[in-house]
C-alpha cells in the first residue's frame, strides 16, 4: 500500500488543504477500481465504510492478492469538510462560489475528441488506451484557477483511467440505493447486488455533470460523436461509474459500515481485482432497476411541520398518502399523495419546510421526466 498526499491550490495566505489517496496493487497490472467517499462532505457514512475497507485492502495487498489496482480516497473533499456556518456543516456547496461539489465537472468527451479522432484503429482495447492517454494529457494541461478546480482536477487525475468508479454518498434519510448510467448497468449490476441496493436508478445522462458521469459519460458521448463524424472505430465503455447512496446522513454506525465495506471487498473479489480461492457468490437482487426519469420527487405546496406517513424503503401505490404538512396556526393538515407506484427510497431529515421544498422520492417504473434529472 502506498499513500499519496496531493496539495490543493491555496485559497489564502497560510492555508493549504491536502487530498490523500491510498494505492493498492500495481498500476497497469489489471482492472483498476477507484473508490472515493464523501465528495459531499457532510455525507459521512462513506468515510466510515472506507475506514473498514482499508484494512481489508491492506491485508490483501500485503499477501500479494491485489492482482489489479485499487485506489481508495477515504475523504474526497477537504474543502467542504472544513466548512461550517453557525456550528452546522456545509459540505454540499462551496461557500465561495455556491457550486455543488458534485456538479460542473468537465466534458471529457469534447476535450479529447480533437486529440483522438484520427488516432483510433480497429483494436478496441488499444483505442481505450489511446483515449485514456488523451484524458490524462488534458487533465495535466488543465491549470486550475481556484481551490475548487484544483480538487476537481486531482480527483479526475486519480480516476480518469479507472475501469470502475464507486462514488460513496448518502441521502438525507433513506435506504441503500444506487445511481448509474444505462451504458454502465450491465457491468455494475453485481455491485448493486453485493451492497443490497433497495432502489436502482438508471439514466442515459442525469445532467449537471456530476463526478461519476464525467468519467463514464465521456465514453458513450465520445463514441456517439465519432459515429456522427462517420468514424466507426470500436470504442468500448472504458469506465463504468456509479454513485452509491449509503442510506442516510445519520446512519454512521459500525454495524452497517463494516458489512458495507465487506460487500465492496466481496465485489472486488468477484470482479477478479482481489484474488481469492473461492470467489463469493453473487447475491440475489433486492430490486429491479428503474429509470431515474420515473423517480417522482414530492414537494411541499405550503409551509409547515412535516409528518411522514411512510418510512423510507416502503413500497407505495399511486394515491397513497405520503406526507402531511401541518400548519399549527390555522390548524390545517395539507396532504401530499404518491403520483406513482414504487419504492419510497429517500426523504428529507428536516421536519419544517417552506413552500416548494423537496420532501422525498419514489422510484417508479415508468419514465415521465425530462431534462436535468438530479437536484441541486
Amino acid at each position: 500500500m502506498q499513500r499519496q498526499d496531493h496539495p490543493l491550490l491555496s485559497p489564502s495566505l497560510g492555508v493549504q488543504k491536502t487530498l490523500s489517496s491510498f494505492h493498492f496493487g500495481k498500476p497497469g497490472s489489471g482492472t483498476k477500481v477507484y473508490i472515493q467517499a464523501s465528495l459531499h462532505a457532510e455525507e459521512l457514512p462513506g468515510m466510515l465504510v472506507a475506514h473498514h475497507l482499508r484494512p481489508l485492502l491492506e491485508a490483501a495487498d500485503a499477501a500479494g492478492k491485489v492482482v489489479g489496482e485499487v485506489i481508495l480516497v477515504p475523504m474526497a473533499n477537504p474543502i467542504g469538510l472544513a466548512q461550517r456556518v453557525d456550528h452546522k456543516p456545509m459540505g454540499r456547496f462551496e461557500l465561495d462560489t455556491s457550486e455543488n461539489f458534485n456538479r460542473h465537472y468537465p466534458d471529457l468527451a469534447s476535450a479529447v475528441l480533437p486529440m483522438v479522432r484520427n488516432a483510433l484503429g480497429d483494436d478496441g482495447r488499444a483505442n481505450v488506451a489511446t483515449v485514456r492517454t488523451a484524458m490524462g494529457q488534458y487533465l495535466r494541461q488543465w491549470t486550475p484557477k481556484t481551490e475548487l478546480e484544483s480538487l476537481r482536477r486531482q480527483l479526475l487525475l486519480l480516476s480518469h483511467d479507472a475501469d470502475v468508479v464507486l462514488d460513496l454518498h448518502c441521502d438525507c434519510q433513506g435506504v441503500m440505493h444506487f445511481y448509474t448510467e444505462e451504458a454502465c448497468w450491465p457491468q455494475l449490476e453485481p455491485v448493486a447486488r453485493f451492497i443490497g441496493s433497495r432502489a436502482t436508478l438508471l439514466a442515459k445522462s442525469s445532467g449537471n455533470a456530476p463526478f461519476d458521469e464525467c468519467l463514464s459519460g465521456a465514453w458513450w458521448k465520445l463514441a456517439d460523436a465519432l459515429r456522427a463524424e462517420g468514424n466507426h472505430a470500436p470504442l468500448p465503455q472504458g469506465c463504468c461509474s456509479t454513485t452509491i447512496e449509503l442510506r442516510g446522513e445519520a446512519d454512521v454506525h459500525d454495524r452497517w459500515a463494516r458489512p458495507d465495506a465487506q460487500a465492496l471487498f466481496h465485489y472486488l473479489q468477484y470482479a477478479g481485482v482481489v484474488a481469492c480461492e473461492h470467489p463469493p457468490e453473487l447475491p440475489a437482487a433486492l430490486c429491479d432497476a428503474t429509470p431515474l426519469a420515473g423517480s417522482e420527487t414530492l414537494y411541499a405546496p405550503c409551509p409547515g411541520v412535516v409528518v411522514f406517513a411512510h418510512e423510507a424503503g416502503e413500497r407505495v401505490t399511486k394515491g397513497d398518502l405520503m406526507v402531511e404538512i401541518v400548519n399549527p396556526i390555522e390548524q390545517t393538515r395539507t396532504p401530499i399523495h404518491a403520483g406513482v407506484d414504487g419504492v419510497f427510497y429517500a426523504h428529507i431529515r428536516d421536519r419544517y419546510v417552506t413552500t416548494g421544498c423537496e420532501l422525498g422520492k419514489i422510484a417508479g417504473k415508468v419514465p415521465f421526466r425530462t431534462g436535468d434529472l438530479l437536484g441541486n
